[in-house]
């Protein structure tokens, strides 16, 4: 269940919450075990949610919780009926216009909005990415989409929590349609999984294969997270806490902050840490901890991939810093995949009649390959997943030779593909008196020409050609 934790103190969250009511079939329960300003009174549920509001302002309130725990009584969570994430529909304030935006709680420094000093509270990464996009699905004209970094309380929380915000002042907050697309945001939030899982998952801290969710936690960067913001939008990943620049700042010395920064980790279930800007010393605390620093480049390319079979692609050949990148061959475990040479010469040709084409064969016929040129020009090795792949992709090469010699045939035996093709012979037309000029190009591109007036057929500066390539 999903419970909704509205504001009196905040009118954007009560607007927020009338269009919950509007767009929904609620059942309305009263709840006398608690004070109204305690979440009590009032209680709305529907399929798959709960709404109650509170008098104080979200940031200040101490755990929620247990005021959604069983139907409004403080017992041990566990049943149905409790709550597997909290979620405030609160307002954004701020000199940003009109936006709509999610992010986590929490403090790396001394709190100054609520919550604990140094605390970070559980974060619901696969939600925050799936309330972002319908965010960007319902948003009116006008209205940006984004996240923020980790800011403010609560952060004793029992259950995972995320604030979904309509910003940044009165016009916004009193904006109908702007709040009911958050409404609408938040209800769309029915059946997604609090952790983004890898494929076969179970949003669980770990899936069955040993595959971790697809969590990564974000320091560096300024308060609206635009590298950040790009993973969620773009990528198969989730972003769990973020420490801007400013958060890292009232930290202080990462070296001194183990418990901080392994908290980062811990409540955004992530073994993955994405940096942006320079920060070595960060760089190297995190490796202390046992957590690895990613680029965004290795997040974009190994997308949705088990990350035991990533590991040990990057280990047999190169890593995806060093230009790896991968085919459309899936495989599901490490033992599923063996390393071929490329053939040099037959790649480096065809690259130069069609690399476009080339490049489609590599995808479609590997696992993994290697790379130069930014990732973009196939080079050296590559995993391929069956007996017949490496042959498949000599096979689509040798057809892209097709297009410039006059015949292609592939020897099986011998391991080579040889290409004919009768080719212009610049010394035989100068032997003719034929150099450089309008009939020197026309003999070369198959046009017979005259000189002194006799006819010089183009087959007569042209010589037959056999080009081998190994494989």
């Amino acid at each position: 269940m999903i419970a909704i934790v509205v504001s009196r103190a905040d009118y954007a969250s009560e607007h927020i919450g009338d269009h919950l009511l509007e767009l929904a079939d609620w059942e309305e329960h009263q709840d006398d075990t608690r004070p109204d300003a305690d979440g009590g009174g009032t209680v709305y549920r529907t399929d798959g949610f709960e709404l109650r509001t509170f008098e104080d302002l979200h940031v200040y309130l101490d755990d929620p919780t247990n005021a959604f725990v069983s139907g409004g009584t403080d017992q041990t969570p566990g049943t149905d009926a409790d709550p597997d994430l909290l979620v405030f529909a609160s307002r954004h304030s701020g000199e940003t216009g009109a936006l709509l935006t999610a992010h986590f709680t929490g403090n790396f420094g001394p709190e100054k909005y609520g919550g604990s000093d140094r605390e970070l509270a559980e974060t619901c990464p696969g939600a925050q990415k799936a309330v972002v996009s319908a965010l960007a699905e319902h948003a009116p004209d006008g209205y940006e989409v984004g996240i923020e970094a980790t800011h403010h309380g609560p952060t004793k929380l029992s259950v995972p929590s995320m604030f979904v915000e309509l910003g940044s002042d009165d016009p916004q907050w009193e904006d109908a349609e702007a709040a009911r697309a958050v409404a609408r945001a938040i209800l769309d939030l029915r059946g997604t999984s609090v952790n983004l899982e890898a494929a076969g998952g179970d949003d669980s801290d770990d899936t069955d294969n040993g595959d971790p969710n697809r969590h990564v936690v974000g320091f560096g960067g300024g308060h609206y997270a635009p590298r950040f913001g790009r993973v969620v939008r773009e990528t198969e990943w989730a972003v769990g806490h973020v420490g801007a620049n400013w958060q890292l700042d009232a930290m202080g010395a990462p070296e001194t902050n183990h418990d901080v920064l392994e908290q980062a980790f811990e409540q955004s279930d992530a073994e993955f840490a994405l940096v942006d800007g320079e920060n070595p010393e960060l760089e190297a605390v995190i490796d202390e901890l046992g957590y690895e620093v990613v680029s965004e480049t290795w997040l974009r390319e190994v997308g949705d991939r088990p990350l035991p079979v990533v590991s040990a692609l990057e280990a047999e050949l190169s890593t995806v810093d060093d230009g790896l990148r991968f085919g459309r061959r899936r495989v599901d475990d490490e033992s599923g995949f063996s390393v071929v040479e490329f053939p040099d010469e037959l790649l480096a040709e065809t690259q130069g009649i069609d690399a476009d084409a080339v490049r489609e064969a590599v995808l479609d016929h590997t696992v993994a390959f290697e790379t130069q040129e930014s990732g973009t020009r196939a080079v050296g090795r590559a995993a391929v997943a069956g007996d017949t792949d490496y042959g498949a992709l000599v096979a689509a090469l040798t057809d892209v030779l097709e297009s410039k010699y006059d015949e292609v045939e592939r020897d099986e035996g011998s391991g080579v593909v040889r290409a004919h093709e009768s080719a212009f012979d610049p010394e035989r037309a100068k032997t003719l008196g034929i150099s450089e000029g309008p009939a020197f190009g026309k003999l070369a591109a198959g046009q017979a020409v005259e000189r002194e007036g006799e006819r010089i057929d183009p087959e007569v500066v042209h010589v037959d050609r056999t080009v081998t390539f190994p494989y």
